[in-house]
């Protein structure tokens, strides 16, 4: 039997199996040999123990580096779709593909695919989407890492402190404080923030940029209504309706994501509420529609596409002692979501 709190190793699935190392090790890579019947029993055996097959050894092993593993927060939101372009764009000039997983801001199910894309033999693996305020919540995927770097995996991440690996760091706080300036500047004093999840690094790094802002023009961040939602269209929906319900003398809607400003467009579109004449909206990202809504999203522009190459770049280069971090710099984007705050 395996020892307690060790990883299940390939002799305890051969042992379990009367099988030898050889024929227990053919069987769970796929190649001939081994009977179907003999090969499934195997593989069924390997999954009572939780076995994966030496990941990173078999990494390291085969030269696997042909395929860059990349992990997003959310597939169909625009943010992430841009992320992986810049990757794929990249990843195609360099002769490699890519293989894309979602981990729907759950990080016990992140570290599940981080695990199965090291067990596909990844030669690369980036994670894209924020991090946790708990770096307890992160520690077993830093752990994950180090351990495929050390084999001769390459990592980087997007928006993500603690992972322990090369960086690409948007400038949330910057961008969150030049959001609350515009608005000021426009007269707006009774400001409310639709906010992702409580929890997450960027959430907290955009709020604290709008905070910053407003004591620098000698106002009590404790004024400020902060409603969390989920970081999507439907959560951004949601945010809006308590907004209005709850805080009707509201006059502008900070969302810290594109996709929340959707959705806060939506409800107040259906609630009749005209942007901007009585409600501004700003959002956060730039992403490719933002542009062209109606009205226009007033936003903060990242550069995603270059973001996700800029990624795939570092983990091309040779590890260093010490991870790289490299900022994105922002542009407050001024469109027609925003407007002087309404008279009262």
């Amino acid at each position: 039997m395996p020892r307690a709190r060790q990883r299940p190793r390939l002799v305890d699935v051969a042992e379990h199996a009367a099988v030898s190392l050889a024929t227990a090790s053919r069987a769970l890579t796929g190649r001939t040999g081994v009977s179907a019947e003999v090969a499934d029993r195997i593989r069924q055996i390997a999954r009572e123990l939780g076995y994966v097959a030496n990941p990173y050894a078999r990494t390291l092993a085969s030269g696997a580096t042909s395929t860059v593993g990349l992990i997003v927060h959310q597939v169909d939101d625009p943010y992430f779709s841009e992320i992986a372009a810049g990757v794929i764009q990249l990843a195609a000039e360099q002769g490699l593909l890519v293989q894309i997983c979602q981990s729907g801001r759950d990080p016990d199910y992140e570290l599940q695919e981080l695990r199965h894309l090291i067990a596909q033999r990844v030669g690369i693996v980036l994670i894209s989407g924020s991090g946790y305020d708990d770096p307890r919540m992160e520690s077993a995927a830093r752990a994950e890492l180090a351990a495929f770097q050390d084999h001769g995996g390459r990592a980087a991440a997007i928006g993500r402190h603690a992972l322990g690996v090369d960086a690409v760091l948007p400038d949330n706080e910057a961008g969150g404080y030049a959001l609350a300036q515009h608005l000021m500047d426009l007269g707006h004093r009774r400001i409310a923030v639709a906010a992702g999840s409580a929890g997450l690094t960027t959430v907290a790094d955009r709020l604290a940029g709008v905070s910053s802002a407003l004591r620098q023009r000698g106002r009590s961040p404790a004024d400020l209504t902060v409603v969390h939602s989920d970081f999507t269209r439907s959560g951004g929906r949601a945010a809006a309706e308590q907004i209005l319900n709850e805080h009707p003398e509201t006059t502008a809607i900070i969302a810290l994501n594109d996709v929340m400003a959707m959705g806060v467009l939506s409800t107040l579109r259906t609630r009749r509420v005209p942007v901007p004449a009585r409600m501004s909206v700003v959002g956060f990202d730039d992403v490719s529609v933002a542009a062209d809504l109606a009205p226009s999203l007033t936003t903060i522009r990242l550069p995603m596409t270059e973001m996700g190459r800029t990624a795939l770049t570092l983990a091309l280069k040779p590890r260093t002692t010490r991870p790289r971090r490299r900022p994105t710099g922002h542009l407050l984007v001024v469109r027609d979501s925003t407007g002087p705050a309404p008279r009262t």
